[in-house]
């Protein structure tokens, strides 16, 4: 069966289709794009941001969408995980499917692999990364250490290249880390990931793989139930 998949994502995402796609073997993907302004999401930003999200999730034909992802990351975790599950309850009552969110498919697969400590890469600003540390640790994963790109712009974030992931991923990377994360939907890594992993002999997870494997996870169990 061919999964038909919605996807909602700041409205300067120009990497998450394309690479969730690829990562679900290819699935149709209708993408809503949220409207932002330049700067980055912060904490006064997300209530505006949120009320903009589930008035757009209303498009949606339950005909052609069988699973929703709501695919901004610090949107999500930036209000805490009951936040989050708040508004990913709200999307799959407007849209009558099942619904996940890129923050809380963080948690899922750092759990199902079973990594209590991180390393993190980022490329948020400090108030955010605060946001995210106390995310993780609020689902009882320590971060080892984090280190971001300070985007302070749409346009800055989306010129990291994959190089320069790796290169900050390389400094970041911790000998007491379980695992690597590296969060935000926008940030490349689709080609990169298997090469990490290598160089450090342990996990290492995106935002956006992460976000394909909770879904066909949520899916298969709809499935098998």
């Amino acid at each position: 069966m061919t999964v038909k998949l919605g996807l909602m994502v700041p409205a300067n995402n120009t990497t998450m289709e394309t690479e969730l796609r690829v990562w679900m073997d290819g699935a149709p993907c209708r993408t809503l794009r949220i409207p932002r302004g330049k700067g980055l999401l912060g904490p006064a930003e997300i209530p505006a941001y949120v009320e903009q999200a589930l008035e757009l999730a209303k498009a949606y034909d339950p005909e052609q969408t069988d699973i929703v992802a709501y695919g901004c990351t610090a949107a999500g975790f930036i209000g805490g995980p009951a936040r989050d599950a708040e508004i990913q309850q709200k999307l799959t009552v407007i849209t009558g499917k099942p619904v996940v969110t890129t923050a809380n498919a963080m948690i899922a697969v750092l759990n199902h692999i079973g990594a209590q400590r991180v390393a993190v890469v980022t490329p948020y600003l400090d108030l955010v990364n605060e946001r995210l540390r106390h995310y993780l640790a609020q689902s009882g994963i320590t971060v080892t250490r984090l280190d971001s790109f300070k985007a302070e712009t749409t346009d800055a974030l989306a010129a990291i290249t994959p190089q320069e992931i790796i290169a900050l991923a390389r400094e970041t990377m911790t000998t007491d880390a379980d695992a690597m994360f590296i969060a935000c939907s926008q940030l490349p890594t689709k080609d990169i990931l298997a090469g990490l992993e290598s160089d450090f002999a342990r996990p290492v997870w995106s935002s956006i793989k992460a976000t394909a494997w909770h879904a066909q996870r949520v899916l298969a169990a709809r499935v098998a139930a």
